[in-house]
């Protein structure tokens, strides 16, 4: 069973292979063919008016989920420099830019119409799915955790993260092998979306900053509703508090931008 609450891929068969297999599709520019990168035309017939270093950033963000600082600094440098025109370009494929400078993170959305007309959209609704929404707010919450306590970048093990997931098995669920490969998956889900980095094989993980700007406070709500729903309960005596401490907005931080 999925939540409610929905995250984009690409409808794109040829932007979705590049986003699907996550940040480490995205190639390092020292092994693209050397270019003049002073030139807007860079093959036979070029017509187009970005220079290299601009449609790198722009193909980017198009495959990537996001972009940050953080895994693409050659690209967050780029758009940071040359926003306008990359905002342009995106606004031609009706979508739109966000940008959260706070956390050095950019991502796309797709853009919606003042009369409420329907766009041609390159974007899909995908439900993120139970397992890997419980993962997704507990990772918000040791996100915001560490950075309340002074740390510059944090990190979780992939045991915790499972041991959350489980702590919200139903009482009369029975499927345990069942229900701990789902979560699992959903630890592999994350990774691909690259709000965990590190490979799915590992222990450890570092949490994305991306994880906030891209699960804001309306969002996680909507998540945690989907979920109560879907758990077809209330999660645990615990979960309250828990969840008191997510919705707790820090006095030091601008409000994130809205992100589906």
């Amino acid at each position: 069973m999925s939540t409610d609450t929905d995250h984009t891929d690409l409808l794109d068969d040829g932007l979705d292979d590049g986003l699907d297999d996550g940040l480490g599709t995205h190639p390092d520019e020292d092994d693209l063919a050397p270019l003049d990168e002073r030139s807007v035309s860079l093959f036979e017939g070029d017509e187009g008016g970005l220079e290299h270093a601009q449609r790198v950033a722009l193909v980017a963000l198009l495959k990537q989920r996001f972009i940050s600082a953080r895994t693409h600094p050659r690209d967050w440098q780029v758009l940071v420099e040359h926003e306008r025109v990359l905002r342009s370009r995106l606004n031609d494929l009706f979508l739109e830019l966000q940008v959260d400078r706070v956390r050095e993170v950019a991502w796309k959305r797709q853009a919606t119409s003042e009369t409420g007309a329907r766009f041609p959209t390159l974007l899909y609704d995908a439900a993120w799915s139970r397992e890997e929404t419980l993962v997704l707010v507990h990772l918000r919450d040791r996100l915001r955790a560490g950075l309340a306590s002074g740390d510059a970048r944090v990190f979780v093990d992939r045991d915790d993260i499972l041991d959350h997931v489980q702590s919200f098995r139903p009482a009369h669920a029975t499927d345990e092998a069942g229900d701990e490969k789902r979560a699992r998956n959903a630890v592999a889900g994350v990774i691909k979306a690259g709000l965990l980095i590190g490979a799915p094989q590992d222990d450890r993980y570092e949490i994305s900053e991306a994880v906030e700007p891209l699960l804001p406070l309306e969002v996680l709500a909507e998540l945690l509703e989907a979920l109560r729903r879907a758990n077809g309960a209330e999660p645990a005596e615990a979960a309250p508090a828990a969840e008191a401490d997510l919705f707790e907005e820090p006095a030091d931080q601008p409000e994130p931008q809205e992100a589906r």
